[in-house]
């Protein structure tokens, strides 16, 4: 499962210390992919990192933390402002900053502002669920899939799908890089959402296969052998006689 990637901005080495310690323990989705002391190097690694979201301090040498968005066109990425003093609240709320938290940080108030940050990254996925939809719609093009990971949404070519695989609530999808995704969707989701004419077909109570990436048939185990003998799905006695009109 995806997490929300965080960039943290103070130019006090403790204060830095103390964020980490707080999201660590009190915020188990929150991913610290950098922490910085200053301005400067917090946007080059914002650049590099591409974050969901910037914890960022308020008063710092040189530059403000406010003064960030004189180094994007863009700001595509939440901030939440962490300060010492409560008046830089208005000016966080002018920037369309997601919060803002004072020192020393509350651990209540930080489970709050975290909570709503997940709200609106996932209001920003459903934003691009939307859009490709009315793009699929538009070009009639059923060939795309729209996975939800945790505050994003990842758009997957059907037919780079080899398998998708259940594993308790969640599913284990198969792609043609190698590459496998966990999701919090049970197979009947996926059921629900693929095209009735894609070439996926729930070939058992835990297996949703592409037909165009089968290898080797075992009607005797029951066994489908699929992308050069990596994935090993199985068929039910139940779906045989489906499995064999659909290959046909």
């Amino acid at each position: 499962m995806t997490k929300i990637k965080a960039i943290l901005i103070d130019d006090e080495h403790g204060a830095r210390n103390v964020l980490t310690n707080l999201l660590e323990r009190n915020a188990a989705n929150i991913d610290i992919v950098a922490t910085c002391n200053n301005l400067e190097e917090g946007v080059h690694q914002i650049k590099a990192l591409h974050p969901n979201v910037v914890f960022l301090d308020v008063q710092m040498p040189n530059y403000a933390g406010y003064e960030i968005v004189n180094f994007f066109d863009t700001i595509n990425f939440e901030i939440i402002f962490v300060t010492a003093y409560d008046q830089y609240a208005i000016k966080a709320f002018e920037l369309n900053a997601i919060d803002y938290l004072v020192k020393p940080i509350d651990r209540t108030k930080l489970v709050k502002t975290i909570g709503k940050l997940e709200r609106k990254l996932n209001q920003q996925a459903e934003l691009v669920d939307y859009q490709a939809l009315l793009k699929t719609i538009k070009d009639k093009d059923f060939k795309k899939i729209v996975i939800p990971e945790l505050g994003n949404r990842r758009i997957v070519d059907i037919d780079c799908i080899i398998a998708i695989e259940a594993n308790g609530a969640y599913s284990n999808i198969y792609l043609k890089n190698n590459k496998t995704i966990t999701v919090s969707k049970n197979l009947k989701y996926f059921e629900e959402v693929l095209p009735e004419d894609s070439s996926l077909f729930r070939s058992h109570r835990a297996w949703i296969i592409n037909l165009e990436h089968i290898e080797l048939i075992n009607k005797t185990e029951r066994n489908i052998i699929l992308a050069n003998g990596t994935i090993r799905a199985k068929i039910s006695r139940a779906r045989i006689e489906a499995f064999e009109e659909a290959i046909l």
